[in-house]
């Protein structure tokens, strides 16, 4: 999926080059005052971990006070991908300006990985999440060079995540299985750039955008994964080609 995606923005882009001998209509959607399109995203997400000053203490059952897990040696968090779908609603500013409406389900997981002191006990947590995104963001565009503009976005989002409070129980397993938690709604802040591209009837433009949590996502809990965090933060990289 991974290698496709990026073959298709390429195979675009790289027509899109070989016609910017005549200037394309692009479907007339930079001189409507409110436009549409839909988008494809590639993600990848990463936590940014804040531990407790006793993170790497030996967990201890509180019911009968034995050692479920030993002492912890590391807490890290691989960059997970996923990827997402969404629809797009332009609102014209101006002829350098536009307020965008970008609202998008997005399929990710999230990654923590445990060692311990005994390299045998290593755990990953996968904290599985499924979220409808509402971003909101004001495009920043320079002139029109025959069938390319380069523009900057900024703006912030709020996503809700969907996975159902079922689907993510673990009041009935045993403390070594038990899950890291998230919050159910998050504000992100993002920025990044992007590309124009004119066609005849339509426009594509290739974003690399960075987003970034407000505040702590972690829900927290008395379990041997949960008890060492302090704060959790998500950091996002996105990758999108958006068709208007």
């Amino acid at each position: 999926m991974t290698k496709s995606f990026y073959l298709l923005a390429f195979c675009l882009i790289l027509f899109s080059f070989n016609s910017f001998a005549q200037e394309n209509w692009g479907g007339g959607v930079d001189d409507e005052p409110v436009h549409f399109g839909f988008t494809f995203q590639k993600e990848s997400v990463e936590y940014k971990i804040l531990k407790k000053s006793t993170w790497r203490d030996p967990y201890f059952d509180p019911a009968d006070k034995s050692m479920v897990k030993d002492s912890l040696y590391s807490i890290s968090s691989p960059v997970s991908p996923g990827f997402g779908l969404g629809f797009v609603t332009d609102f014209r500013l101006g002829d350098h300006a536009n307020l965008r409406f970008t609202p998008a389900i997005v399929f990710s997981d999230r990654l923590l990985d445990y060692t311990y002191k005994d390299p045998e006990e290593y755990k990953r947590e996968i904290v599985q999440s499924t979220c409808i995104d509402f971003p909101l963001g004001i495009k920043v565009k320079s002139d029109r060079r025959k069938n390319f503009r380069a523009y900057l976005i900024g703006g912030a989002k709020y996503s809700v995540d969907i996975v159902s409070k079922k689907k993510i129980s673990d009041e009935d397993k045993a403390l070594v299985d038990k899950l890291v938690k998230n919050t159910k709604g998050t504000l992100w802040y993002e920025a990044g750039f992007g590309f124009d591209f004119y066609f005849e009837y339509f426009k594509l433009s290739p974003e690399l955008k960075l987003s970034n949590s407000f505040s702590n996502v972690l829900r927290p809990e008395d379990h041997p994964y949960s008890t060492p965090l302090d704060k959790l933060f998500l950091r996002n990289l996105q990758f999108s080609l958006y068709f208007e």
